[in-house]
């Protein structure tokens, strides 16, 4: 029920913040040789999710969705390491995403403040 009246806000905030973590992973390794660069979908896997979404829960759908969306990044420059994590590329996305997080926890906010406002009005 608490899935149902928060809706796709509370779903956002967890992809969102999978994001972050998985930007943040490639910023870490941004000089081990080999690694691959790897990035979440996460607006494809809320579009998905918003499409499967009837009334049920997210709980289940959500880690299906941020599971499916990993996907590695194409190298801008590829280096002679194998490494293909371009820091600007890291760093835009990064910062992208911090502002779409924002905004989702914004969204959750105002709405867990409706929800308490409705619930001390009933009260």
């Amino acid at each position: 029920m608490l899935d149902t009246a928060l809706g796709l806000s509370a779903a956002a905030l967890k992809l969102r913040g999978q994001r972050l973590d998985v930007i943040a992973g490639n910023i870490a390794n941004a000089s081990t040789p080999g690694f691959k660069a790897r990035d979440l979908d996460a607006d494809a896997a809320l579009a998905r999710l918003n499409g499967q979404m009837q009334g049920g829960s997210f709980a289940g759908l959500l880690a299906d969705q941020s599971s499916g969306n990993l996907k590695y990044r194409a190298a801008l420059q590829p280096s002679l390491d194998g490494n293909t994590v371009t820091m600007a590329t890291e760093q835009a996305a990064f910062a992208e995403n911090a502002l779409k997080y924002r905004a989702s926890l914004e969204f959750l906010s105002g709405r867990v403040q409706t929800l308490m406002s409705a619930m001390r009005a009933e009260g």
